[in-house]
């Protein structure tokens, strides 16, 4: 009997220490669950804030792509403005192509550095002495030579006569030093209508106009 006595003390101490474990094991479940719980919410909370900023976010970029937006019509507007006055004056080819014709020679053309860049140039004709041309503007650099002519209010007839003078070769008779070179003519006003623009890329001559905030070869693709 004592081994029976002995043998039921110690189950019933094995079952307390079994009861206190499961009792511990619940209490670390339920502080677990709590802080569980507690990370759920915080996440919860996370997840809102990150909403109101992705949505603050939204609002920004909104009003970034509006300010753009009216930016850009700024420019445009002025650009169109100056170049209404420009017209008026007289002097789209010094305030709008001259200063152009360095990047488009480098962006289009490949000249890393111009040579000569002139303006209102004044030729006697080698050929015939009694003959004297005005060129709006010319570019020379490495062996690109770039004849631009400019129209305040441009019409087919002017892109017909400049495209006859190329076609004469008339052009080397005022410039004989640059028989050789590669001639790219450039023919550019403010506006070009699309059916100008469609006569020139036909005749093998570059269109220079306004695009956005600058000007640029419209039909430089198409001619490439």
């Amino acid at each position: 009997m004592p081994e029976v006595a002995e043998r039921v003390s110690y189950l019933e101490e094995l079952m307390q220490k079994l009861a206190y474990s499961q009792m511990q094991t619940n209490m670390s479940l339920d502080r677990l669950s709590n802080e569980m719980r507690g990370f759920k919410d915080e996440m919860r909370e996370f997840k809102d804030e990150m909403r109101e900023f992705k949505d603050e976010m939204r609002g920004f970029k909104d009003e970034m792509r509006e300010y753009k937006d009216w930016s850009k019509k700024q420019i445009v507007t002025m650009n169109r403005q100056w170049g209404d006055l420009a017209n008026k004056l007289g002097t789209v080819v010094e305030d709008f192509v001259a200063p152009n014709l360095p990047r488009i020679a480098r962006d289009y053309f490949g000249c890393d550095e111009v040579d000569y860049l002139a303006i209102r140039v004044k030729k006697r004709s080698v050929t015939d002495r009694s003959k004297r041309r005005e060129f709006d503007a010319i570019a020379v650099c490495g062996e690109t030579f770039v004849l631009n002519e400019t129209k305040s209010s441009p019409e087919i007839r002017d892109a017909e006569k400049l495209s006859e003078f190329l076609d004469s070769k008339e052009l080397f008779d005022y410039f004989p030093e640059y028989t050789e070179y590669r001639i790219c003519p450039i023919f550019s006003s403010l506006y070009l209508d699309d059916a100008l623009v469609s006569y020139l890329t036909k005749k093998g001559i570059y269109a220079l106009t306004m695009k956005d905030d600058t000007m640029e070869l419209v039909n430089y693709t198409a001619l490439s």
